[in-house]
């Protein structure tokens, strides 16, 4: 399967993980146009509707500008300063996949954070759900030290 010509999703955490997946997609892309890195932000609408808190549509810009300053400085860092960036609100898995379909991705490279169990279970699985949702290939980056 060649990538050249694609559009690559890579989706950031700020982890030092996510800074690997962004390296790794931009070897396969070979130019970071072809990248959009993808921040998802749990929004509090998406548990808590806006109209218990009393609060206006307002309160989420400060978040959202600082989680994309955030994501265009892990672009500089990872020599994809060419790349899209794209700050999204809710269940991190499933706009992941929306995003890649919307966007016809050809590839999304994830990075795992490496837990299993009670962790796992926990926390939940970003990347397991990308899998499931996504209509595209799903490269899973695994941890050099998972647990």
């Amino acid at each position: 399967m060649s990538f050249t010509g694609s559009m690559l999703i890579v989706p950031v955490d700020f982890s030092e993980q996510s800074s690997k997946a962004v390296r790794t997609a931009l070897e396969i892309a070979g130019d970071a146009s072809k990248l959009h890195l993808v921040h998802v932000a749990l929004s509090l609408d998406s548990i808590v509707s806006s109209n218990m808190l009393g609060g206006d549509d307002d309160e989420d810009i400060q978040p959202q500008s600082r989680a994309m300053k955030k994501l265009s400085q892990i672009a500089h860092e990872n020599g994809a300063a060419d790349a899209l960036t794209t700050v999204l609100s809710g269940s991190p898995g499933e706009q992941i996949a929306s995003y890649a379909k919307e966007h016809n991705a050809d590839l999304i490279v994830i990075s795992s954070h490496g837990y299993h169990g009670i962790k796992r279970m926990v926390l939940g699985s970003v990347a397991e759900k990308v899998i499931r949702h996504a209509e595209c290939s799903v490269l899973v980056l695994r941890r050099s030290d998972a647990e």
